[in-house]
């Protein structure tokens, strides 16, 4: 290992020069092949952090999907029902745990997930390497890899594909720093463990968490700490369903996050499974034309006749009155937020896509109407009393 890692630019390529390195001791890496970049690293280091986390929470694998450093998508490594490996594009793969962690992260957002870089709680195995082989993707870190998995993955990209191995005992200083317009910052590390006892003051009329959703509310917390602010998650099943990154306002969190679970949920609707592909459309076209089928534009398509480019006859739409019935059946949601919910309008957008256990710091003047809010949909939430700001 190396004391430092020179790098070809910056966040932007106008960006010289650029490294990354340890002041004191090694780098806790090993490139194992390709060249990755600034905001690889970035991506890379704040993923492993999160799926570390998320196995000494569950005790399962866990796998990351990250976009400029924020979440795309997290899971741990639970079965697949036969509607999740259609949508998820895996019913023809074998799957490990790992590899079930991995298409869940892969599959909750496929659209912000294009040009990914991964992160693996496990060593990779040959399933997952397979699944990461067809997908577009910016490379993966680990900490180790299979003989098998390693091989495979060196043929992707021509041979380019960034693989890091990171050593998993590696501990960072407790004291971290980082520079803005030339002056340093110093914090201590976000060290916070996030477990069950997080979710002890439940606030609400309804105290009935299940442990499934305790679970979903760890792994939305832990999701969380990791995402930029302001950030709300939906977890369902032990996958994230929809993250809202790095909006100014709390509603728009759960605006965003919430219409990302939804089209989660409407991917299973019976009408979009028997969608009629065209056998040579690619699996990132097909998720841009299900976005598009979803949507309150697809009738816009139909009239244009751009239908026969993707599907062998034209499929019959899906109503926003289809839609809404639909989703009025998605239930058991948990829903995580790194700050406090400012107003009940929150609550209000989060029941309509089936949120029923809440975590969130408490703290705000109007903490009363978020609960009363809450208590009209008999939602369940706790209060943490710690904020997960990250930037």
């Amino acid at each position: 290992m190396a004391k430092e890692l020179e790098l070809k630019y910056g966040c932007n390529p106008n960006q010289k020069p650029a490294k990354i390195f340890m002041k004191d001791g090694e780098l806790p890496i090993q490139v194992l092949c390709g060249k990755p970049g600034f905001i690889n690293f970035l991506d890379a280091f704040n993923a492993w952090q999160l799926v570390s986390e998320l196995k000494k929470a569950t005790g399962l694998p866990a796998a990351t999907s990250f976009k400029h450093v924020s979440p795309a998508g997290a899971a741990v490594g639970l079965p697949l029902s036969d509607t999740l490996k259609k949508i998820y594009f895996v019913e023809d793969s074998e799957l490990s745990p790992l590899a079930c962690a991995y298409a869940r992260a892969r599959g909750a957002d496929r659209m912000s997930s294009f040009g990914d870089f991964i992160a693996l709680s496990d060593i990779c195995d040959r399933e997952t390497a397979l699944l990461i082989k067809r997908e577009v993707s910016d490379g993966v870190i680990a900490p180790g890899y299979s003989d098998q998995a390693l091989e495979i993955l060196k043929s992707k990209r021509k041979g380019g594909y960034n693989i890091i191995q990171i050593e998993p005992s590696y501990k960072p200083a407790p004291v971290e720093h980082k520079d803005c317009f030339g002056i340093t910052f110093e914090q201590g590390r976000n060290e916070l463990d996030i477990n069950n006892e997080l979710l002890a003051n439940v606030v609400t009329n309804n105290k009935e968490i299940p442990e499934d959703a305790k679970r979903d509310l760890v792994i939305s917390l832990i999701t969380l700490k990791y995402t930029q602010s302001n950030s709300v998650c939906y977890v369902k099943d032990g996958q994230a369903i929809g993250i809202g990154a790095g909006q100014q306002s709390r509603i728009h969190c759960t605006r965003l996050a919430g219409n990302k679970a939804d089209i989660w949920f409407l991917r299973q609707h019976p009408k979009v499974l028997a969608l009629p592909f065209r056998s040579d459309v690619r699996r990132p076209d097909r998720d841009n034309t299900i976005d598009v089928y979803i949507s309150d534009d697809y009738m816009d398509v139909l009239a244009d006749g751009t239908w026969e480019n993707f599907f062998t006859e034209k499929p019959e739409p899906l109503s926003r009155e289809e839609k809404r019935a639909w989703l009025d059946t998605m239930t058991g949601v948990a829903l995580g937020s790194d700050a406090f919910f400012p107003f009940g309008d929150n609550i209000e957008r989060a029941h309509r896509s089936g949120v029923e256990y809440i975590a969130q710091p408490g703290g705000s003047i109007r903490d009363d109407n978020v609960i009363e809010t809450c208590n009209k949909y008999n939602m369940a939430m706790a209060f943490t009393g710690i904020r997960l700001f990250h930037h």
